[in-house]
Order: structure tokens, then sequence, then C-alpha cells
């Protein structure tokens, strides 16, 4: 039960944050810093307990790469999409702000660019957070929050920046993406972490 509390408490905390940087009209370096920065110390505070994911995407990612048990897989993704609506209505409660022209992306860019920088993201967290080669390493979580605000300030824009099917509902719950546009992210997310699981299995066949 510790380690599914704590993939709510860790999406929770990425996703109030995301809503209390972005709803209230913030612009320019703080939402990416701030997102990068929680994700970060998120991953710091729950990783010795869950691996903090925190992310249904890494989840599906860690899983094919053989480090985590098909029984945790929907314990783990109920925990994060729980935390991630919870978190959604408590940014609109806390910042009394609503979006009301949500993001509709372009199909095509935005789903290359979730599915880029989603690979981007677990590329990152297997390697550093996984594998046998960095086992016991104290820049796991700062690289992983670092690789999710470059992604803001990248494709931000683009796409809405979640990289995170939980937090792709959370930003359509809260407004910020149109609920329409949502299957871009799931779409492109989950594809994104697949192929990064496949390509780290590839690159270091000796580490299952």
């Amino acid at each position: 039960m510790g380690k599914y509390l704590t993939e709510f408490i860790g999406t929770f905390f990425l996703v109030l944050t995301i809503g209390c940087t972005v709803l209230p009209g913030g612009e320019g370096v703080i939402p990416p810093l701030a997102i990068g920065a929680a994700l970060m110390v998120m991953v710091y505070a729950g990783g010795h307990i869950s691996g903090g994911h925190y992310n249904p995407a890494v989840t599906l990612a860690v899983w094919m790469r053989g480090r985590h048990a098909t029984t945790d897989l929907a314990p783990y993704w109920v925990a994060q999409f729980a935390g991630a609506l919870i978190a959604a209505f408590t940014a609109k409660f806390v910042t009394g702000s609503r979006f009301d022209d949500p993001l509709v992306p372009r199909v095509g860019p935005a789903l290359f660019a979730e599915l880029l920088f989603t690979f981007a993201l677990v590329w990152v967290v297997l390697n550093v957070a996984t594998s046998k080669r960095t086992t016991g390493n104290s820049f796991y979580g700062l690289a992983i929050g670092m690789t999710v605000m470059a992604g803001a300030f990248s494709v931000g824009a683009v796409s809405g920046g979640a990289f995170n099917p939980a937090v792709a509902i959370g930003m359509s719950t809260m407004g910020i993406v149109a609920p329409s546009s949502i299957w871009i992210h799931i779409v492109g997310d989950f594809l994104g972490a697949a192929v990064a699981a496949i390509v780290f299995r590839i690159l270091n066949p000796e580490d299952v």
C-alpha cells in the first residue's frame, strides 16, 4: 500500500504544480522550472519506496524492461490517475482560475512531440533509475526533472507538454488542454515509452 500511496502523492504534487503555475496565467520560464523542480523533488522523496514513476507511461516502460511486477501495473495506474484528477480539482479551487480557451494542438506535430519527449523522459528514467550500471547514483531525480523541464520549454506550446497520460488527464480536467485532444497524449506517451523500453533492452541485453 505504501508504494501506491507514494505514487498518488508524487503525481498529485506534480499536477498541482502544473495547475498552480499555468492556470493563473504564468508565462515564460516559471511553469517549466516549477514543474521540473516538482518532479525532481518528488522522485527523490519517493524513489526508494515506489520507484518514483508518477507517470503511467513510465510504469509501462519499467514493466516492459522487467523491473516492475505485472500485479502492480493496474494499482500504480489507478494511484497515478487518481492523484492527477484530485490535484486538478485542487488547483482549480486554490487558484480560483480556469481556462476559457484550452489548447487544441495540431494532431501530427503534437503527437510526434509527445512521442519524442516521452521517449526522452523514459529513456532517461530507465538509464538513471533502473540500470545496474548507475545503481546508487545521486543524480537520478535531477536528470528526470530536468528532462521534463527541457521538454516543457521545447514543445509545451506544440502539445501542452504532458509526456505523461496522468498529467494529460489532469490538464484536460483543468481546461488547459481540450478533452478532445487527450487521445494524442495517451497514444503518443504510451508509444514513446514502449519504444524507449524496447531500445533500452536492445542496447542493454545483459541488464534484464
